[in-house]
C-alpha cells in the first residue's frame, strides 16, 4: 500500500499541512522540521500520484474555495472581482461562501467545501472556531486569511488593520478641531472587524482626552436607511455632538440624508466620516471624509500569494495592503 501525506505526517509528529509544506518546497517551518520529513517520505517510499492529482484524488486540483462576510457586501463583491481575475488567469477556479459574520457558519462551510478537495482557501478575517483551525491546520492545503490582518496566521495573512483604521480616522477629525464624538454602527456583537474599527477609534479618542460621547449600535445590516435612523436615535439621546464616525460608507450617506432632512448643515453644524471608500461617497455634493479600501488590490494578491505557495514558491506569510484616509469635505 502506498505511503500518503496522512502516513508521513502521523511518523513525523507533524500536521499534514507541514509536510505539504515540505513536500512543496513552502515555507514554515524549521529546518530539523524539513530533514525529518523528508527523511520519512523517503523511507515510506512516497511518490506522488500526479495522475490522481489532476482529479483531485491524491492531491487538490485547480478548486479554490473562498467564503466572505455576505455577498450582498459591495466592498466584497470588489474583492471577489480580484480573486476570480487573478486566479482565473493562473488556472484556478473560485468556490464562493458566506458565512454572515457566524464563525460556526464558517466551519460548516468548510467542512463541506472540504469534500470538493479544494487546492487551496481564502477567509475573510481571523477569528475562527477551534474546528475551523483544528481542520484546516490538518488540511494540507494553503490558506490565506483576508481583510483584518494578523501577524500569526493560520498559513498567509493578506490585509490591514481595522483598528487602526478607527484610530486614524479619530486623529484627523481630532485635528479639525472635533471635540464630541459619536459613532453609529450595525451588526452588534457579529462584525468583528467593525468592532475593531469602533475600538481603535475609541481608544485615540480617550488617549486625546475626548472620550467617545455616544455610540448607537445596530443589530440591522449596515446600510443606508440603517444610518438614517441610526444617527437620528443618536441625536435624540446626544443632541450635541460635533461629529460622527460610521461603521461604513453606506451608513454615513444615510446619516448625511437624516442631516439634510432636518435642516443639519455638514460639517458646519455636524462633521461626518464613513468607512469603506465607496464609489457613490466621491460624487456626493461634498465628498465624504472616509477611508478608502483597495479591494480589488487584496483580492488580487491574496490569489496571487495562494497560487505562489500552490506552486512551490516561498512568498510572504503576511502582506499589508494600506489603506488611505480620504480628507472629503464633510468630516
Amino acid at each position: 500500500m502506498k505511503a500518503n501525506l496522512e502516513d508521513i505526517a502521523r511518523k513525523a509528529g507533524v500536521s499534514k499541512m507541514t509536510v505539504s509544506r515540505v513536500l512543496r518546497c513552502g515555507s514554515g517551518f524549521s529546518d530539523a522540521t524539513r530533514d525529518k520529513v523528508l527523511r520519512i517520505a523517503e523511507s515510506l517510499g512516497y511518490v506522488p500520484n500526479r495522475l490522481a492529482a489532476a482529479f483531485g484524488a491524491d492531491q487538490a486540483g485547480t478548486l479554490v474555495g473562498m467564503c466572505v462576510p455576505r455577498l450582498t457586501s459591495g466592498l466584497f463583491g470588489h474583492v471577489l472581482d480580484g480573486v476570480d481575475r487573478a486566479l482565473t488567469r493562473l488556472g484556478y477556479q473560485l468556490i464562493i461562501g458566506a458565512n454572515n459574520h457566524a464563525p460556526e457558519e464558517e466551519e460548516a462551510w468548510l467542512r463541506q467545501v472540504m469534500a470538493w478537495r479544494p487546492a487551496g482557501l481564502i477567509l475573510s478575517g481571523r477569528m475562527h472556531t477551534p474546528g475551523t483551525v483544528d481542520l484546516l491546520r490538518n488540511a494540507a492545503v494553503p490558506v490565506v486569511e483576508i481583510w483584518d490582518l494578523t501577524t500569526s496566521p493560520i498559513d498567509m495573512s493578506v490585509g490591514f488593520s481595522h483598528a487602526d483604521c478607527g484610530a486614524e480616522m479619530a486623529q484627523f477629525l481630532l485635528r479639525k478641531g472635533r471635540k464630541r464624538a459619536g459613532y453609529v454602527g450595525a451588526l452588534a456583537r457579529a462584525d468583528i472587524m467593525g468592532q475593531a474599527r469602533l475600538e481603535g477609534f475609541r481608544a485615540a479618542l480617550a488617549r486625546a482626552g475626548q472620550p467617545l460621547v455616544d455610540a448607537e449600535i445596530l443589530q440591522d445590516s449596515p446600510a443606508f436607511y440603517a444610518g438614517y435612523y441610526g444617527l437620528e436615535t443618536l441625536l435624540t439621546r446626544s443632541p450635541n455632538l460635533d461629529v460622527v464616525y460610521f461603521h461604513n460608507d453606506e451608513m454615513a450617506i444615510g446619516g448625511m440624508a437624516y442631516c439634510q432632512s432636518r435642516g443639519v448643515r455638514v460639517p458646519e453644524d455636524l462633521g461626518i466620516a464613513g468607512w469603506g471608500g465607496m464609489e457613490a461617497a466621491s460624487i456626493l455634493p461634498k465628498r465624504l471624509t472616509t477611508t478608502s479600501v483597495p479591494t480589488t488590490a487584496i483580492g488580487k494578491a491574496a490569489a496571487e500569494a495562494l497560487v505562489s505557495r500552490l506552486k512551490g514558491g516561498a512568498g510572504q506569510d503576511v502582506v499589508v495592503v494600506p489603506t488611505r484616509l480620504i480628507p472629503g469635505e464633510t468630516g
